[in-house]
């Protein structure tokens, strides 16, 4: 009795127990819903991770289709030049940098072709045609010299530097020190080691061309193919002026060219002074460019090769590189290296 008494004398007990168990409530509740809030943003995360990832694998593989699609379209080509009459959706693929899309239903990607025979080849091509090249990317007059020599510089076997060029004790002097390499090119990336030659004009930007676009290391040939080169090579080359480039690009979106003369304005002398430069036959040395993308083609995935062909169905790669696609007039392309990125393998 004297308990109860003592209970109802003093409500204090019941309320200050009620009330810490009522906070003890409501941290753990605080605690629950921390831990499910963090929970749900982790679960968002690793769903949205996922997702991104699945996609960025499907733009990969989507491209890898694209460098497959395209080797299978060269021995197509080769298997079938000298046909005279074509079915309708049986055309060959041209090796002019042609953009070509393809449907793969789970996506798209665009191919383009070039044959390296129709790029101007650093380690092969007269210093003339290298010099015109950059004066048609309108590289300042100073720095094409510079640009010019330093690469002859680079790629010969002594120490004797040229007026404009560079040798091993300028590239020493510099804050991060090397030595030239003395030796041809493997790949174009080794340009940016090359006084004069900065990140901006050998890859350009969504709006200017790099010279990237239009020089190799593999083409096999010292001498450029009409049929293949753009606008901007064809014009480098002594002899062929704007007008004579427009009738070769036109004249080979109809038929291969077999001989200069067939051109229009290519007369017997001009012809002649052409000859010295460039031909209308390839070596067999391509590069492919492919982007993987499944809605905006800003967001794709791009994949370059160099292959040679090797026999009737049989191919080598001698350059291989993955990285950000970009698009230049409808045409794919590779945006500038990066360190997440690494860089072109040479095969």
């Amino acid at each position: 009795m004297k308990v109860r008494q003592t209970l109802f004398r003093n409500p204090s007990v019941w309320s200050d127990k009620s009330g810490v168990a009522l906070i003890m409530v409501l941290w753990v509740l605080a605690v629950l819903t921390v831990i499910a809030l963090s929970f749900s943003f982790s679960v968002r995360v690793d769903t949205h991770s996922t997702m991104a990832f699945k996609e960025e694998a499907e733009k990969e593989f989507l491209a890898e289709a694209g460098i497959e699609r395209g080797i299978a379209e060269l021995f197509y080509r080769s298997a079938n030049r000298d046909q005279r009459v074509i079915i309708e959706g049986m055309e060959t693929w041209k090796a002019d940098g042609t953009p070509y899309e393809v449907d793969a239903d789970t996506g798209y990607y665009t191919v383009s072709i070039i044959d390296e025979a129709g790029k101007v080849d650093i380690n092969t091509t007269p210093d003339i045609i290298l010099r015109n090249l950059l004066r048609n990317l309108d590289i300042e007059p100073d720095a094409i010299d510079i640009i010019v020599d330093s690469i002859k510089d680079w790629k010969d076997g002594d120490d004797l530097h040229r007026l404009h060029g560079a040798e091993s004790d300028y590239y020493m002097s510099l804050p991060n020190p090397y030595r030239a390499k003395d030796a041809p090119f493997d790949t174009l990336e080794e340009l940016l080691h090359v006084r004069g030659v900065t990140s901006g004009i050998l890859y350009g930007d969504r709006k200017t061309k790099g010279l990237m676009d239009f020089i190799t290391v593999s083409a096999r040939t010292d001498k450029i193919n009409l049929n293949a080169a753009p606008g901007e090579v064809l014009t480098a080359i002594p002899g062929i002026t704007p007008e004579i480039a427009d009738e070769i690009i036109n004249l080979r979106q109809v038929k291969e060219i077999n001989f200069l003369q067939e051109v229009k304005g290519i007369h017997e002398n001009r012809a002649v002074v052409i000859d010295h430069y460039a031909g209308t036959e390839g070596a067999g040395t391509f590069s492919i460019v492919s982007a993987g993308y499944k809605r905006n083609k800003k967001s794709g995935y791009g994949i370059k090769v160099v292959v040679s062909l090797t026999g009737d169905s049989s191919y080598e790669y001698l350059y291989y590189r993955k990285g950000v696609a970009l698009f230049q007039d409808g045409k794919p392309s590779m945006s500038p290296l990066s360190g997440n990125q690494g860089s072109g393998e040479v095969l």
